[in-house]
């Protein structure tokens, strides 16, 4: 039904691929393997999508990279559709796919994923991956060595312990200040430990 309403398979597929990642941008030959369509299908689709405004796009490296524009009017309405939310937050945690959910659950308990860098071509931060939990390392270099094929890229990545994380962040680590202020898509935020209301309590209160 929403490929009728929207006119296009390939539009729906965009629509849902960039509303599932705000923060995140792609070139066209990801995107034509991401969601599995026709180059050039893809390419018509992005032109549409470019002139309504719902996404934009800007030329790095020279390649040229597409996203979601957040500024657009119908952002809100359209990433409830599309996206699962209508927050703009920068911290709004993505619903993950099935087999990427028991991609994240092999590697122990995980309370945190976080994509930066690389995945959102903002470098401030340094690292492209955070992860905090009790992590199997067996697991974790199996998952990191799949993602890295799959995306056709090194990537860096940081993992924390749950304890670890709470300190850096209780003395304004500058390595964990500069990821959290960076560009970033929250995957999994398992406490909600990134939401306003927490990360306004940065000491216990008094009694």
């Amino acid at each position: 039904m929403i490929d009728q309403l929207f006119g296009s398979k390939t539009r729906v597929k965009l629509l849902q691929l960039f509303y599932s990642n705000p923060n995140r941008s792609f070139y066209v030959r990801e995107i034509t393997r991401k969601i599995d369509e026709q180059i050039n299908s893809v390419r018509r689709e992005l032109s549409n999508l470019l002139s309504i405004g719902i996404i934009s796009s800007d030329t790095n490296n020279n390649r040229l990279y597409y996203e979601v524009n957040q500024a657009f009017e119908y952002y809100d309405p359209l990433r409830a559709i599309f996206g699962g939310s209508g927050d703009k937050s920068e911290a709004v945690t993505i619903p993950t796919s099935d087999a990427q959910a028991q991609d994240l659950k092999s590697l122990g308990n995980v309370e945190l994923v976080i994509y930066s860098g690389q995945f959102t071509r903002d470098e401030s931060s340094g690292i492209d991956i955070l992860i905090v939990g009790d992590i199997n390392q067996t697991q974790l270099a199996k998952y990191i060595e799949e993602l890295e094929a799959k995306e056709s890229k090194d990537l860096r990545y940081t993992v924390m312990t749950p304890k670890e994380f709470k300190y850096r962040q209780q003395v304004n680590d500058r390595f964990l200040t500069l990821l959290l202020s960076s560009k970033k898509q929250v995957l999994v935020d398992k406490h909600a430990i990134l939401s306003p209301a927490k990360s306004k309590k940065t000491k216990p209160e008094e009694e």
